[in-house]
């Protein structure tokens, strides 16, 4: 009966072991060596959910940054946030975030963005932040937003 298990990724490489913890503990230094190697020899990993069906999706949707890429529909799609107001106010901030850049951004940003992205538009910019902020999602700093970790976690990123 094993007494450990192990899963770890880097990149497209994974290893997953259960067995005695010190036979375990040998394997892993094995494959934490041969990284460099190994990443070396793998193909990079497919962006978003590998179906490739030439639509621009997210990068690895565990990832931390919650990096986008790709366009704004993408995004919102990619997030379920097509049709809830709320939900599409913040994913747009949180696109704007990884996208463009934005560290801060403001309801003006988001509404311009949509717009520009041919994302139809808000009924009330404002309405959708306070909510989001009242849910703990997005925080104020002065005229300026951003989106908290808890946020990126509604939109399952």
């Amino acid at each position: 009966m094993a007494d450990s298990k192990i899963e770890i990724k880097v990149g497209s490489i994974t290893f997953s072991g259960e067995g005695e913890g010190d036979w375990l503990s040998k394997q892993l230094d094995k494959v934490l060596a041969k990284i460099p190697e190994l990443v070396a020899m793998a193909p990079p990993e497919t962006p978003g959910n590998g179906n490739n069906d030439g639509g621009s999706e997210l990068d690895s949707p565990g990832a931390k940054s919650g990096k986008a890429s790709g366009t704004l529909a993408a995004y919102l799609k990619g997030t379920s946030s097509t049709s809830n107001q709320v939900r599409k106010f913040l994913a747009t901030a949180a696109w704007l975030h990884d996208n463009e850049g934005k560290n801060r951004v403001t309801t003006k940003d988001v509404s311009s963005a949509l717009n520009s992205h041919n994302q139809g538009k808000l009924t009330n910019a404002a309405n959708s932040l306070n909510q989001n902020v009242g849910k703990g999602h997005c925080v104020k700093d002065g005229k300026t937003f951003y989106v908290t970790p808890e946020g990126r976690t509604s939109l399952g990123k």
